[in-house]
């Protein structure tokens, strides 16, 4: 949900938030953030050590990071995220302050005051910025929706039982349901 006050938010606003407000600015607007819950935090978790241990074992120079961190998507100064996993390829674009500009990988765990963010807005500007690939995983329904960014048939609906490939990196399928 937008915070009351509509105008023009820039970086300035979102750092400067209070200590323990979570929010993202997108496009100049402030977005609340609510606090995840137990399955959100254990998907993150297990997802983000997953795609950890791939990159090790394949002597992968890839960074996971798991919210909180910040994403300067277009490498503005309008526009900040924070996805719930974020997968790096470039380390030049790592900072102190998050990355800048857009990671290879965005993974959204979908919470039931996210959907219209998760689905809609995130998906438009995760696309035109120039993300690879990008996962909405929703505990609710048990599904995955993955949209290969670079070429349509790496984007598809899956279940938590299916095995799911990551065209970014070759050979790693991760089941959901094994994860819970």
């Amino acid at each position: 949900m937008p915070l009351a006050k509509e105008c023009n938010y820039t970086s300035e606003d979102y750092w400067n938030l209070p200590d323990g407000q979570r929010a993202e600015l997108i496009e100049g607007q402030l977005y609340d953030m609510a606090p995840p819950g137990y399955i959100h935090q254990k998907l993150v978790m297990e997802l983000s050590a997953t795609i950890r241990d791939h990159i090790r074992k394949n002597a992968g120079s890839c960074e996971v990071l798991p919210a909180p961190f910040a994403v300067n998507l277009n490498a503005d100064d309008r526009t900040y995220v924070e996805p719930d996993i974020s997968v790096i390829c470039s380390r030049d674009k790592i900072t102190e302050k998050g990355c800048k500009g857009a990671p290879d990988v965005i993974i959204e765990v979908v919470s039931p005051g996210s959907q219209r963010m998760d689905y809609q807005i995130k998906l438009f500007k995760y696309r035109t910025a120039g993300v690879r690939e990008y996962w909405i995983v929703n505990p609710a329904t048990k599904t995955v929706t993955v949209y290969g960014f670079e070429r349509d048939e790496h984007s598809g609906q899956y279940t938590f039982k299916d095995q799911i490939p990551m065209s970014v990196f070759p050979g790693l399928y991760i089941c959901i349901a094994d994860l819970l």
